[in-house]
């Protein structure tokens, strides 16, 4: 059997490189998508990359700046001259299918790079070594990294970095931030959680992490109507929507359940007008870390993720390689971050505190409290402590109502307290003002 060419498009090459030369916007329309890398023949990639420096230095790539920035990096006699860049320029007769040959190229590169990807996990199920569930997820990385066009083991020329971050700077969407909906905690954090952040939120047990987490998924998915994932460890997907409707209608969590079961018109009502929020949760017991970075990436190929939230960290299982606990639950976390960083959206994670809280005078928790590891310290771009008074009052005591988020690292940003409402029969947190439901309940 005759072995099949790898698939490559010579004329969608030269296509795009001469229609960019006979227009200076043909280049617009392509950049984004289109990279050097794609290319097949490597004087090719040589001239798209000139093309593509002359982009960041705001100079029209046209046939003396392409050559000139190939003759300046001592390339223009090895990609074949002035008469090659007048040969791809003389074949162009209009620029206007560029993007049409600009999605070959990519096309015919996503292809090489699967071919390539085959090739690798066919070694992978030849390593007997690793356990099973490690391979799987090795291979799994592989495709995925095919699936999201990622280059992860090329260098950045510091000119491409340095136009992607001003080009980030001025035109950063504010979209791409995931607010808490807590006014002074979002402006602590600069607009809120930003893609590719582990954030920590740790607190002891009935200090209200999930309730704190359920508010933010609730804030960003129902009113901003952006993508959330839930991993629930703890809750079922039952309780969790009974803490979404306690929260959009106001109604405490046992009366929720209650009113539904009798069919109550409000409840029902509420139901369906959060049921259409693009939220997704996953609320299996016993999940591997591995899990939810396979189930988190299968969620964000079908629409890109502006928050996770696992709850909660400890209970996820680790490789099982680990030597003891505090090594587990450092893969763990640096899992986590990598994940993060991956999909380019935060991570909320909820943490236990150890003990050493109870035994204090002052309960306010401090980063030496997570439990388990230092690593989560170390790990987390953002770890955040809640802290409720009412919580170790005496019995009697006049509540409050109050709770303080203590926001002790913040690797990109100031560090604070900051006060919120608590409303412990629905479990929701919010801003000092009065609370108010939405309009009907």
């Amino acid at each position: 059997m005759a072995e099949k060419p790898i698939p490559y498009d010579l004329t969608a090459e030269r296509a795009v490189l001469g229609a960019i030369l006979l227009d200076r916007e043909a280049i617009l329309a392509v950049s984004d998508a289109l990279h050097s890398a794609d290319f097949y023949l490597e004087k090719h990639a040589q001239v798209y990359e000139a093309m593509l420096a002359c982009l960041a230095k705001r100079t029209p790539p046209d046939m003396v700046t392409v050559a000139s920035e190939l003759r300046r990096t001592d390339r223009l006699d090895l990609v074949g001259g002035l008469s090659f860049l007048s040969d791809l320029l003389a074949e162009m007769p209009t620029a206007v299918h560029v993007e049409y040959y600009a999605k070959a190229i990519v096309h015919t590169a996503v292809l090489r790079r699967l071919i390539e990807a085959g090739g690798k996990v066919s070694i992978l199920g030849y390593d007997t070594e690793p356990d099973l569930e490690t391979t799987l997820d090795a291979a799994e990385q592989v495709i995925y990294a095919v699936s999201q066009r990622q280059r992860g083991s090329d260098f950045v020329p510091l000119s491409t970095a340095a136009l992607e971050y001003f080009e980030h700077a001025q035109h950063e969407d504010e979209a791409r931030l995931s607010p808490t909906g807590l006014i002074d905690l979002d402006r602590i954090l600069g607009g809120g959680l930003r893609p590719g952040q582990l954030a920590l939120l740790a607190a002891r047990p009935s200090m209200g992490k999930s309730g704190m987490a359920m508010s933010i998924a609730y804030h960003l998915s129902v009113i901003q109507r952006q993508s959330v994932g839930i991993v629930s460890l703890e809750m079922s997907r039952t309780e969790l929507i009974e803490r979404l409707l306690a929260i959009h209608t106001g109604i405490n969590t046992q009366e929720v359940a209650q009113r539904m079961r009798r069919g109550d018109e409000v409840v029902v009502s509420a139901l369906g007008a959060i049921s259409d929020a693009p939220l997704a949760l996953e609320d299996r017991a016993g999940l591997s870390v591995m899990d939810v970075r396979s189930k988190a990436r299968r969620l964000a190929s079908v629409r890109p993720l502006d928050l996770l939230i696992v709850d909660y960290l400890q209970l996820l299982m680790g490789s099982g390689n680990a030597q003891n606990r505090n090594e587990e639950v450092s893969l763990i976390s640096r899992s986590l971050k990598l994940l993060a960083r991956e999909l380019q959206c935060p991570i909320l994670a909820l943490s236990q505190l150890s003990r050493e809280v109870e035994k204090r005078s002052i309960k306010v928790p401090q980063l030496s409290d997570l439990r388990d590891s230092g690593a989560l310290e170390q790990d987390a771009d953002i770890v955040m402590f809640i802290y409720r008074e009412d919580a170790y009052a005496e019995s009697g005591t006049p509540r409050t109502n109050l709770a303080e988020i203590h926001v002790t690292k913040q690797r990109n940003g100031p560090v604070g307290v900051v006060r919120v409402r608590f409303d412990a029969p629905t479990v929701r947190f919010a801003n000092l003002e009065r609370y108010r439901a939405p309009e009907g309940y």
